[in-house]
């Protein structure tokens, strides 16, 4: 194989896993506003809503994560690891929001609450680097 197709060859892998990355970040964005009361980029955006902000920006440090995790896992088979790495984003996807519901019933913290507090709180804080671990144990698994 010639440098040009391995250069050629690569690109086009790095395409496709930042293309499923982006697509897993967007849903993972659209499962957390689910998630939360509100439209969540209205209340980032206009509201300027700390707390808001920190559990959307967690929770895709966590599916970013995964993406990660799932591309070293792959061995270099790309579509082993592009199936791998939507399977594995979605999961991990699924248990951050389970875990922020469960949080919000059994531990009381309210995610409705957070987001409409104008500052910063420690709940959201603690959810946060729940996303984050969860993020990071899902890309452990995968690995």
């Amino acid at each position: 194989m010639t440098l040009l197709e391995t250069l050629a060859r690569g690109a086009g892998a790095i395409a496709s896993y930042a293309a499923v990355g982006v697509i897993l970040m967007i849903v993972g964005f659209y499962v957390i506003d689910w998630a939360t009361p509100g439209k969540l980029s209205h209340i980032i955006r206009s509201e300027r809503n700390p707390n808001a902000t920190l559990l959307a920006t967690s929770a895709l440090a966590a599916v970013g994560l995964i993406v990660a995790a799932s591309i070293w896992a792959s061995g270099g088979r790309l579509a082993e690891g592009l199936a791998g790495t939507a399977v594995f984003g979605l999961v991990g996807i699924v248990v951050q929001t389970v875990a922020m519901l469960v949080f919000d019933r059994i531990v009381g913290i309210s995610v409705r609450d957070l987001v409409k507090e104008p500052d910063l709180q420690p709940g959201a804080r603690l959810l946060a680097v729940t996303h984050v671990a969860i993020g990071l144990i899902t890309a452990v698994a995968v690995i």
